[in-house]
């Protein structure tokens, strides 16, 4: 769910840029083996006076990709980069990177007209809730093209070969199908297939002052944040600022539809025991999967037993995992690590003993 974020980020600035008339570079990872900070699909603008938004590594790699990257918008031509992190011995503009890994990035032109016509149509996809495939098509120093495929098709870009179009219509649908990257060679290009999936939302129910930082975290690790509250002091665009909505209602006003899919996790924090047990009573009847409930285990327990025929395990209280947090901004932390590993299907864990890679599922 980052990448949606990030990618709506880097948009926004590429379509600034080609306002303007200017084109930018941008460099996406399109495979990693072994280690490494970010995955495929990361990416990096690079805009001509060496300035940047976005990120392919943890910092080591940044300088010489930018550096690439103006050399790309001189050039008009695209490149294919490699780097081994295996050891500290490998450096990069006299960095040491150690990170146990192999990072392959695609570093291509935007050019404005492009911006405003593909990647504008990305930006409308990014606003709305339909999963989509991005196909990144390189041929190294050579031929280059993005490719949008939605569920019913082909929704933007293009190449200059009828036959390489149907082909990575067809890789980047299957691609999208399997809810999966891929990287295949068409003819002698290479196409990095990236699937993007619309990020979940987090509603929380309360707009008190604690729960301003669970919002801004959640919002900044890439949830479309929705808050509710029957408070109209409370619930303030001033106050949340990052939230995509703001809900005025109560819990049985059923005036105002609420998200109620399997795809929306929602946290009950209004400090009242009668409005909590009233919004999950709420929510218990939809498919929300994650029903975290600040406050201690006693309350809880007295909620479940009132609720226990309909609970289904969703209720999380306390809510948040064992951080032995102190404070708003903690405990917001601890609920957001617990709402992050089940979305991701984790059993929370110490990094130390997990004997695969990181990002492997």
């Amino acid at each position: 769910m980052k990448h949606w974020q990030e990618l709506g980020q880097i948009v926004d600035g590429m379509l600034r840029r080609a306002r303007a008339g200017r084109p930018v570079a941008l460099a996406v990872v399109t495979r990693i083996r072994g280690s490494a900070y970010r995955r495929a699909g990361a990416k990096l603008l690079i805009e001509d006076d060496g300035s940047c938004l976005g990120g392919v590594s943890g910092g080591c790699l940044e300088e010489d990709v930018r550096q690439v990257g103006q050399q790309v918008l001189r050039s008009g031509l695209p490149r294919l980069l490699h780097y081994e992190t295996a050891d500290d011995d490998t450096t990069v503009w006299g960095l040491g990177l150690g990170c146990d890994g192999e990072v392959d990035i695609a570093v291509v032109p935007i050019t404005p007209e492009a911006a405003l016509g593909t990647w504008a149509r990305v930006r409308e996809l990014l606003d709305g809730d339909a999963p989509f495939a991005l196909s990144t098509v390189i041929e190294d120093g050579g031929r280059t093209g993005v490719v949008v495929v939605g569920e019913s098709g082909r929704l933007a870009g293009g190449l200059d070969d009828a036959a390489a179009d149907a082909e990575v219509d067809s890789v980047a649908g299957a691609a999208l199908s399997a809810r999966r990257p891929s990287l295949h060679a068409v003819d002698s290009r290479r196409v990095f297939t990236e699937v993007l999936l619309p990020p979940p939302r987090l509603l929380v129910c309360g707009a008190g002052d604690d729960a301003r930082p669970v919002v801004a975290f959640a919002a900044a690790v890439g949830f479309r944040v929705i808050v509710v509250d029957h408070r109209a002091a409370y619930l303030t665009a001033e106050r949340f600022p990052d939230a995509r909505k703001l809900l005025s209602l109560r819990p049985d006003d059923e005036s105002a539809a609420l998200p109620r899919d399997a795809h929306t996790y929602a946290v009950v924090m209004t400090h009242s025991l009668k409005r909590d047990t009233a919004w999950v009573r709420r929510l218990l009847a939809s498919d929300v999967p994650y029903l975290g409930v600040l406050g201690p285990r006693a309350r809880t327990e007295k909620m479940i037993t009132e609720l226990a025929p309909r609970d289904g395990g969703r209720i999380f209280g306390p809510v948040g995992l064992d951080l032995g947090a102190d404070g708003p901004e903690q405990i917001a932390l601890s609920i957001l690590a617990e709402v992050l590993a089940v979305t991701s299907g984790r059993e929370p864990h110490h990094l130390r003993e997990r004997a695969v890679s990181v990002h492997a599922r």
